[in-house]
């Protein structure tokens, strides 16, 4: 059963995910009529969207190809499971950073 705060930010949420200019606009959409739900997901994904162009702008090219792709693949799987929760109306944090990305990201 959803909860109200979730249904009614789930649409926000759901953009975040859809690429670094989805999460600017879940943002806005959030700034005025602040929804709990919604500010969950955004934080996960500027965490996600953060990994993503740490390691195309670092890991690419100083540490190499093979490592980059691994690391991508990972940041993917942070991806899809981020947006499962958010396709399941549930405040699952991603693995491994998701409590960080939480604690960094708190004032949105």
């Amino acid at each position: 059963m959803e909860n109200y705060t979730a249904k009614e930010g789930k649409t926000a949420a759901i953009i975040s995910y859809i690429s670094i200019i989805g999460t600017l606009i879940a943002f806005v959409l959030n700034k005025d009529k602040r929804n709990y739900f919604t500010s969950f997901h955004i934080r996960q994904n500027i965490g996600i969207n953060i990994l993503y162009f740490a390691n195309q702008w670092i890991v690419y090219e100083y540490i190499g190809k093979t490592v980059g792709w691994i690391f991508g693949v990972f940041i993917f799987v942070l991806w899809i499971v981020g947006f499962i929760g958010v396709l399941k109306s549930e405040d699952k944090l991603v693995p491994v950073l998701g409590e960080k990305f939480q604690e960094w990201f708190k004032n949105i």
